[in-house]
């Protein structure tokens, strides 16, 4: 499965940005999809996970509230909205994905694709 992540950019604190990742899979919907980030210098971070039919979602302590994740599994893609973007959210946010779970899990050891990343940048 190729992941591909999309919308990333620069943002004022305060803004929003909506996330998009893309899989080539015919069975998108077997999939649990998920969204890590990494920032310069520190270690990759969950963000948010879903389950394969989106009704189950978990997200960090540090995003809840201000971030969703969904997903369209008609259009085989995981979104990722935005909102109350800080200065340290800022990151290369990258999706993942793995058909050997049911549920939403936060450990990116449990994902067996993952995509390149795209980069947010968040101006203060």
């Amino acid at each position: 499965v190729q992941l591909q992540a999309s919308g990333g950019g620069l943002v004022q604190a305060g803004g929003s940005l909506r996330l998009s990742c893309a899989a080539s899979t015919r069975t998108f919907s077997n999939y649990v999809m998920a969204w890590f980030r990494q920032a310069p210098g520190k270690e990759r971070e969950f963000v948010a996970s879903i389950s394969r039919s989106g009704d189950s979602t978990v997200h960090a302590d540090s995003v809840k509230g201000r971030f969703t994740i969904s997903r369209d599994n008609a259009k085989n893609t995981v979104y990722l909205q935005m909102n109350s973007l800080k200065p340290e959210d800022a990151a290369v946010y990258f999706c993942a994905a793995t058909q050997r779970l049911l549920m939403p899990r936060t450990n990116l050891n449990e994902y067996n694709y993952r995509g390149q990343g795209t980069l947010v940048t968040v101006s203060s």
